[in-house]
Protein backbone atom coordinates (compact mmCIF):
# COMPACT_ATOMS: atom_id res chain seq x y z
CA UNK A 1 0.00 0.00 0.00
CA UNK A 2 1.26 3.46 -0.93
CA UNK A 3 0.13 7.03 -0.30
CA UNK A 4 -1.36 8.43 -3.48
CA UNK A 5 -2.45 11.96 -2.49
CA UNK A 6 -2.73 14.41 0.40
CA UNK A 7 -5.57 16.95 0.68
CA UNK A 8 -6.08 19.81 3.12
CA UNK A 9 -9.31 21.58 4.02
CA UNK A 10 -10.06 24.66 6.12
CA UNK A 11 -13.51 24.39 7.69
CA UNK A 12 -15.56 26.45 10.11
CA UNK A 13 -15.36 27.45 12.83
CA UNK A 14 -11.52 27.53 12.86
CA UNK A 15 -10.24 24.06 12.02
CA UNK A 16 -8.01 22.43 9.44
CA UNK A 17 -8.45 18.83 8.25
CA UNK A 18 -6.00 16.67 6.28
CA UNK A 19 -7.02 13.66 4.21
CA UNK A 20 -4.46 11.08 3.11
CA UNK A 21 -5.51 8.71 0.31
CA UNK A 22 -3.89 5.39 -0.60
CA UNK A 23 -3.72 3.29 -3.75
CA UNK A 24 -5.76 0.59 -1.98
CA UNK A 25 -8.69 2.94 -1.37
CA UNK A 26 -8.18 3.43 2.36
CA UNK A 27 -8.41 7.09 3.41
CA UNK A 28 -7.17 8.53 6.68
CA UNK A 29 -8.21 11.79 8.36
CA UNK A 30 -6.26 14.09 10.66
CA UNK A 31 -6.74 17.52 12.16
CA UNK A 32 -3.78 19.77 11.31
CA UNK A 33 -4.34 23.27 12.62
CA UNK A 34 -2.87 25.98 14.80
CA UNK A 35 -5.68 28.33 15.75
CA UNK A 36 -5.21 31.65 13.95
CA UNK A 37 -2.60 30.13 11.62
CA UNK A 38 -4.66 27.47 9.86
CA UNK A 39 -3.60 28.49 6.35
CA UNK A 40 0.06 28.41 7.34
CA UNK A 41 -0.26 24.88 8.73
CA UNK A 42 -2.15 23.74 5.60
CA UNK A 43 0.68 25.10 3.45
CA UNK A 44 3.18 23.23 5.64
CA UNK A 45 1.25 19.98 5.14
CA UNK A 46 1.36 20.54 1.40
CA UNK A 47 5.14 21.10 1.57
CA UNK A 48 5.55 17.90 3.55
CA UNK A 49 3.47 15.93 1.04
CA UNK A 50 6.61 15.57 -1.10
CA UNK A 51 7.87 13.16 1.57
CA UNK A 52 4.55 11.32 1.69
CA UNK A 53 3.55 10.55 -1.89
CA UNK A 54 4.60 6.99 -2.68
CA UNK A 55 5.49 6.17 0.93
CA UNK A 56 4.16 3.18 2.83
CA UNK A 57 1.54 4.65 5.25
CA UNK A 58 2.02 1.75 7.66
CA UNK A 59 5.54 2.95 8.56
CA UNK A 60 4.28 5.69 10.85
CA UNK A 61 7.35 5.98 13.07
CA UNK A 62 9.66 6.26 10.08
CA UNK A 63 7.49 8.86 8.32
CA UNK A 64 7.18 10.86 11.54
CA UNK A 65 10.96 10.83 11.98
CA UNK A 66 11.55 11.93 8.39
CA UNK A 67 9.12 14.84 8.73
CA UNK A 68 10.67 15.92 12.04
CA UNK A 69 14.37 15.35 11.45
CA UNK A 70 15.01 15.45 7.70
CA UNK A 71 13.89 19.05 7.25
CA UNK A 72 16.79 20.39 9.38
CA UNK A 73 14.61 22.99 11.16
CA UNK A 74 12.30 21.39 13.66
CA UNK A 75 9.79 22.01 16.42
CA UNK A 76 7.46 24.94 16.91
CA UNK A 77 3.72 25.31 16.50
CA UNK A 78 3.43 25.28 12.71
CA UNK A 79 5.75 22.37 11.88
CA UNK A 80 4.50 20.20 14.73
CA UNK A 81 0.82 20.91 13.98
CA UNK A 82 1.36 19.85 10.37
CA UNK A 83 3.09 16.66 11.52
CA UNK A 84 0.28 16.10 14.05
CA UNK A 85 -2.45 16.09 11.40
CA UNK A 86 -0.46 13.82 9.11
CA UNK A 87 0.29 11.45 11.99
CA UNK A 88 -3.38 11.20 12.97
CA UNK A 89 -4.32 10.39 9.37
CA UNK A 90 -1.65 7.68 9.15
CA UNK A 91 -2.91 6.05 12.35
CA UNK A 92 -6.45 6.27 10.93
CA UNK A 93 -5.29 4.37 7.84
CA UNK A 94 -3.50 1.75 9.91
CA UNK A 95 -6.48 1.15 12.16
CA UNK A 96 -8.79 0.83 9.18
CA UNK A 97 -6.37 -1.60 7.52
CA UNK A 98 -6.35 -3.85 10.60
CA UNK A 99 -10.04 -3.17 11.35
CA UNK A 100 -9.31 -2.01 14.89
CA UNK A 101 -9.40 1.21 16.91
CA UNK A 102 -5.97 2.83 17.15
CA UNK A 103 -5.69 2.14 20.89
CA UNK A 104 -5.88 -1.60 20.19
CA UNK A 105 -2.74 -1.22 18.06
CA UNK A 106 -0.98 0.52 20.96
CA UNK A 107 -1.45 -2.29 23.47
CA UNK A 108 -5.14 -2.01 24.19
CA UNK A 109 -7.05 0.18 26.62
CA UNK A 110 -6.53 0.51 30.36
CA UNK A 111 -10.01 2.02 30.93
CA UNK A 112 -13.51 1.65 29.48
CA UNK A 113 -14.51 5.30 29.32
CA UNK A 114 -13.00 8.76 29.75
CA UNK A 115 -14.13 11.61 31.97
CA UNK A 116 -14.77 14.85 30.07
CA UNK A 117 -15.42 18.45 31.05
CA UNK A 118 -17.34 21.28 29.41
CA UNK A 119 -16.51 24.96 28.93
CA UNK A 120 -18.55 27.79 30.49
CA UNK A 121 -18.28 31.53 29.96
CA UNK A 122 -16.41 33.21 27.15
CA UNK A 123 -13.22 35.19 26.74
CA UNK A 124 -14.50 37.61 29.37
CA UNK A 125 -16.67 35.22 31.39
CA UNK A 126 -20.04 36.20 32.84
CA UNK A 127 -23.00 34.29 34.34
CA UNK A 128 -20.82 31.24 34.85
CA UNK A 129 -22.74 30.03 37.89
CA UNK A 130 -25.95 29.42 35.95
CA UNK A 131 -24.05 28.00 32.97
CA UNK A 132 -22.16 25.56 35.19
CA UNK A 133 -25.39 24.43 36.78
CA UNK A 134 -26.80 23.73 33.30
CA UNK A 135 -23.77 21.58 32.50
CA UNK A 136 -24.13 19.79 35.82
CA UNK A 137 -27.80 19.09 35.11
CA UNK A 138 -26.73 17.73 31.71
CA UNK A 139 -24.54 15.18 33.48
CA UNK A 140 -21.11 16.80 33.51
CA UNK A 141 -19.08 16.52 36.69
CA UNK A 142 -16.63 19.32 35.85
CA UNK A 143 -16.33 22.56 33.86
CA UNK A 144 -13.54 24.88 32.80
CA UNK A 145 -13.66 28.66 32.57
CA UNK A 146 -11.36 31.50 31.68
CA UNK A 147 -10.39 33.01 35.00
CA UNK A 148 -10.01 36.63 34.14
CA UNK A 149 -10.01 39.34 31.56
CA UNK A 150 -6.67 40.89 30.64
CA UNK A 151 -4.37 41.66 33.58
CA UNK A 152 -1.34 43.89 33.61
CA UNK A 153 1.76 42.76 35.52
CA UNK A 154 0.48 44.60 38.58
CA UNK A 155 -3.24 45.23 38.38
CA UNK A 156 -6.32 46.13 40.41
CA UNK A 157 -7.57 43.94 43.24
CA UNK A 158 -11.03 44.72 41.87
CA UNK A 159 -10.26 42.31 39.03
CA UNK A 160 -9.08 39.72 41.55
CA UNK A 161 -12.35 40.07 43.45
CA UNK A 162 -14.29 39.60 40.20
CA UNK A 163 -12.50 36.31 39.57
CA UNK A 164 -13.28 35.11 43.09
CA UNK A 165 -16.92 36.10 42.68
CA UNK A 166 -17.26 34.08 39.47
CA UNK A 167 -15.60 30.98 40.87
CA UNK A 168 -17.66 31.32 44.04
CA UNK A 169 -20.83 31.45 41.94
CA UNK A 170 -19.98 28.07 40.39
CA UNK A 171 -19.18 26.56 43.76
CA UNK A 172 -22.47 27.85 45.20
CA UNK A 173 -24.48 26.63 42.20
CA UNK A 174 -22.89 23.19 41.86
CA UNK A 175 -21.78 22.20 45.33
CA UNK A 176 -18.54 21.39 47.09
CA UNK A 177 -17.40 18.44 44.99
CA UNK A 178 -18.12 19.65 41.47
CA UNK A 179 -14.92 20.04 39.42
CA UNK A 180 -13.86 23.60 38.55
CA UNK A 181 -10.87 24.08 36.25
CA UNK A 182 -9.67 27.68 36.06
CA UNK A 183 -7.76 28.74 32.96
CA UNK A 184 -5.47 31.76 33.39
CA UNK A 185 -4.92 31.52 29.58
CA UNK A 186 -1.46 33.05 29.88
CA UNK A 187 -3.11 36.41 30.60
CA UNK A 188 -1.58 36.65 34.05
CA UNK A 189 2.00 37.48 34.95
CA UNK A 190 3.82 36.08 37.98
CA UNK A 191 3.05 38.89 40.48
CA UNK A 192 -0.74 38.62 40.04
CA UNK A 193 -0.66 34.84 39.44
CA UNK A 194 0.69 34.36 42.97
CA UNK A 195 -2.10 36.51 44.39
CA UNK A 196 -4.82 34.69 42.44
CA UNK A 197 -3.47 31.23 43.23
CA UNK A 198 -3.48 31.96 46.95
CA UNK A 199 -6.96 33.47 47.03
CA UNK A 200 -8.54 30.78 44.83
CA UNK A 201 -7.46 28.03 47.20
CA UNK A 202 -10.60 28.35 49.33
CA UNK A 203 -12.77 27.19 46.39
CA UNK A 204 -10.89 23.87 45.93
CA UNK A 205 -10.40 24.12 42.15
CA UNK A 206 -9.65 20.99 40.17
CA UNK A 207 -6.61 22.75 38.66
CA UNK A 208 -5.17 26.11 37.60
CA UNK A 209 -4.25 26.17 33.91
CA UNK A 210 -1.42 28.24 32.44
CA UNK A 211 -0.97 30.46 35.52
CA UNK A 212 1.94 31.89 33.54
CA UNK A 213 3.15 31.09 30.04
CA UNK A 214 5.59 28.24 29.57
CA UNK A 215 8.23 30.70 28.42
CA UNK A 216 8.36 31.46 32.15
CA UNK A 217 8.18 27.81 33.23
CA UNK A 218 10.87 28.37 35.87
CA UNK A 219 8.18 30.26 37.83
CA UNK A 220 5.79 27.32 38.18
CA UNK A 221 7.40 26.06 41.38
CA UNK A 222 7.11 29.51 42.98
CA UNK A 223 3.43 29.79 42.05
CA UNK A 224 2.73 26.21 43.18
CA UNK A 225 4.27 27.07 46.56
CA UNK A 226 1.61 29.78 47.01
CA UNK A 227 -1.31 27.35 47.04
CA UNK A 228 -2.45 23.76 47.38
CA UNK A 229 -4.01 23.60 43.90
CA UNK A 230 -2.74 21.37 41.07
CA UNK A 231 -0.99 23.35 38.31
CA UNK A 232 -1.68 22.43 34.67
CA UNK A 233 0.03 23.55 31.48
CA UNK A 234 1.37 22.37 28.13
CA UNK A 235 -0.91 23.42 25.28
CA UNK A 236 1.87 25.70 23.93
CA UNK A 237 4.57 23.04 24.10
CA UNK A 238 5.10 20.99 20.97
CA UNK A 239 7.67 18.20 21.45
CA UNK A 240 8.89 15.69 23.99
CA UNK A 241 11.95 17.88 24.33
CA UNK A 242 9.82 20.87 25.39
CA UNK A 243 8.16 18.70 28.01
CA UNK A 244 11.51 17.34 29.16
CA UNK A 245 12.47 20.87 30.21
CA UNK A 246 9.11 21.31 31.93
CA UNK A 247 9.57 18.15 33.99
CA UNK A 248 13.07 19.23 34.89
CA UNK A 249 11.96 22.59 36.36
CA UNK A 250 9.00 20.98 38.21
CA UNK A 251 5.99 22.57 39.85
CA UNK A 252 3.44 21.17 37.37
CA UNK A 253 0.96 18.42 38.28
CA UNK A 254 -1.00 18.02 35.02
CA UNK A 255 0.27 18.29 31.44
CA UNK A 256 -1.99 19.30 28.56
CA UNK A 257 -0.34 18.47 25.24
CA UNK A 258 -2.56 19.12 22.23
CA UNK A 259 -2.89 16.17 19.82
CA UNK A 260 -3.15 18.59 16.89
CA UNK A 261 -0.16 20.71 17.93
CA UNK A 262 2.31 18.37 19.61
CA UNK A 263 3.11 15.90 16.86
CA UNK A 264 -0.04 13.81 16.96
CA UNK A 265 -0.64 10.42 18.51
CA UNK A 266 2.93 9.21 18.04
CA UNK A 267 4.55 12.07 19.96
CA UNK A 268 1.89 12.61 22.64
CA UNK A 269 1.90 8.93 23.59
CA UNK A 270 5.62 9.34 24.35
CA UNK A 271 5.00 12.58 26.25
CA UNK A 272 2.30 10.85 28.30
CA UNK A 273 4.72 8.09 29.24
CA UNK A 274 7.32 10.69 30.28
CA UNK A 275 4.71 12.34 32.50
CA UNK A 276 3.75 9.03 34.10
CA UNK A 277 7.40 8.47 35.00
CA UNK A 278 7.34 11.85 36.80
CA UNK A 279 4.01 11.06 38.56
CA UNK A 280 2.34 13.83 36.53
CA UNK A 281 -1.24 13.52 35.24
CA UNK A 282 -2.39 13.87 31.62
CA UNK A 283 -5.35 15.97 30.46
CA UNK A 284 -4.99 16.59 26.70
CA UNK A 285 -5.85 20.04 25.38
CA UNK A 286 -8.64 19.94 22.78
CA UNK A 287 -10.80 23.01 22.03
CA UNK A 288 -10.93 21.69 18.46
CA UNK A 289 -12.88 19.37 16.19
CA UNK A 290 -13.94 15.71 16.14
CA UNK A 291 -10.76 14.22 14.68
CA UNK A 292 -8.61 15.90 17.31
CA UNK A 293 -10.99 14.74 20.06
CA UNK A 294 -11.02 11.15 18.82
CA UNK A 295 -7.22 11.21 18.62
CA UNK A 296 -7.07 12.37 22.24
CA UNK A 297 -9.33 9.52 23.29
CA UNK A 298 -7.02 7.00 21.60
CA UNK A 299 -4.12 8.22 23.76
CA UNK A 300 -6.32 8.52 26.87
CA UNK A 301 -7.38 4.91 26.41
CA UNK A 302 -3.81 3.66 26.73
CA UNK A 303 -2.40 6.14 29.26
CA UNK A 304 -2.72 5.22 32.94
CA UNK A 305 -2.19 8.85 34.01
CA UNK A 306 -4.98 10.32 31.84
CA UNK A 307 -7.47 11.98 34.21
CA UNK A 308 -9.90 14.12 32.20
CA UNK A 309 -10.44 15.18 28.59
CA UNK A 310 -11.25 18.62 27.20
CA UNK A 311 -13.81 18.82 24.39
CA UNK A 312 -15.31 21.76 22.53
CA UNK A 313 -19.02 21.01 22.21
CA UNK A 314 -20.68 24.22 23.35
CA UNK A 315 -17.46 26.23 23.53
CA UNK A 316 -17.74 29.93 22.70
CA UNK A 317 -15.29 29.69 19.78
CA UNK A 318 -17.57 27.43 17.74
CA UNK A 319 -19.58 29.76 15.49
CA UNK A 320 -21.27 28.54 12.29
CA UNK A 321 -20.35 24.87 12.72
CA UNK A 322 -19.57 22.63 15.66
CA UNK A 323 -17.98 19.26 16.40
CA UNK A 324 -20.75 16.84 15.51
CA UNK A 325 -21.64 18.61 12.27
CA UNK A 326 -18.68 16.85 10.66
CA UNK A 327 -19.41 13.44 12.20
CA UNK A 328 -21.69 10.73 10.80
CA UNK A 329 -21.33 8.40 13.79
CA UNK A 330 -22.63 10.92 16.32
CA UNK A 331 -23.75 8.19 18.71
CA UNK A 332 -20.11 7.39 19.48
CA UNK A 333 -19.62 10.87 20.95
CA UNK A 334 -22.47 10.90 23.45
CA UNK A 335 -21.63 11.96 27.01
CA UNK A 336 -23.18 10.05 29.91
CA UNK A 337 -22.66 11.02 33.56
CA UNK A 338 -19.69 13.16 32.57
CA UNK A 339 -17.96 10.39 30.60
CA UNK A 340 -17.58 9.35 26.98
CA UNK A 341 -17.04 5.78 25.85
CA UNK A 342 -13.87 4.92 23.97
CA UNK A 343 -14.07 5.01 20.16
CA UNK A 344 -15.29 1.79 18.59
CA UNK A 345 -14.83 2.29 14.86
CA UNK A 346 -11.60 1.18 13.18
CA UNK A 347 -8.89 3.82 13.00
CA UNK A 348 -9.29 7.15 14.78
CA UNK A 349 -12.99 6.47 15.31
CA UNK A 350 -14.60 9.25 13.26
CA UNK A 351 -16.72 8.68 10.17
CA UNK A 352 -16.12 12.08 8.60
CA UNK A 353 -18.90 13.84 6.68
CA UNK A 354 -16.69 14.40 3.66
CA UNK A 355 -19.43 16.09 1.66
CA UNK A 356 -19.75 18.82 4.29
CA UNK A 357 -15.96 19.19 4.52
CA UNK A 358 -15.77 19.78 0.76
CA UNK A 359 -18.66 22.24 0.90
CA UNK A 360 -17.12 24.20 3.77
CA UNK A 361 -13.66 24.30 2.22
CA UNK A 362 -14.96 26.20 -0.80
CA UNK A 363 -14.93 29.35 1.37
CA UNK A 364 -12.05 28.74 3.81
CA UNK A 365 -12.31 30.40 7.20
CA UNK A 366 -9.83 33.08 8.25
CA UNK A 367 -10.31 32.90 12.01
CA UNK A 368 -8.09 35.13 14.12
CA UNK A 369 -8.13 35.72 17.85
CA UNK A 370 -8.91 39.27 19.00
CA UNK A 371 -6.16 41.75 19.78
CA UNK A 372 -6.66 43.12 23.29
CA UNK A 373 -5.15 46.25 24.81
CA UNK A 374 -4.87 47.48 28.36
CA UNK A 375 -6.35 50.80 29.40
CA UNK A 376 -2.97 52.44 28.80
CA UNK A 377 -2.92 51.23 25.20
CA UNK A 378 -0.31 48.49 25.60
CA UNK A 379 -1.00 45.08 24.08
CA UNK A 380 -2.57 42.54 26.45
CA UNK A 381 -2.24 38.76 26.38
CA UNK A 382 -5.37 37.17 24.97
Amino acid sequence: MRISSVNTYLVRPRWGFVEILTDEGIAGWGEAVLEGHASTVAACVEEMSDYLIGADPMKIEDIWTVLYRAGFYRGGGVLMSAIAGIDQALWDIKGKYFQAPVYELMGGSCRNRMRVYSWVGGDRPTDVGAAARERMDAGFTAVKMNATEELQMIDSYEKIDQVLERVGAIRDACGKYFGIAIDFHGRVHKPMAKVLAKKLEEYDPMFLEEPVLCEHMENFKEIAACCNIPIATGERLFTKYDFKRLFEVGGVDIIQPDLSHAGGITEVKKIAAMAEAHDVALAPHCPLGPIALASCLQVDATSYNAVIQEQSMGIHYNVGKTVLDYVKNKEDFEFTDGYVKLPVKPGIGVEVNRELVLEESVCPHKWKNPVWRHRDGSVAEW
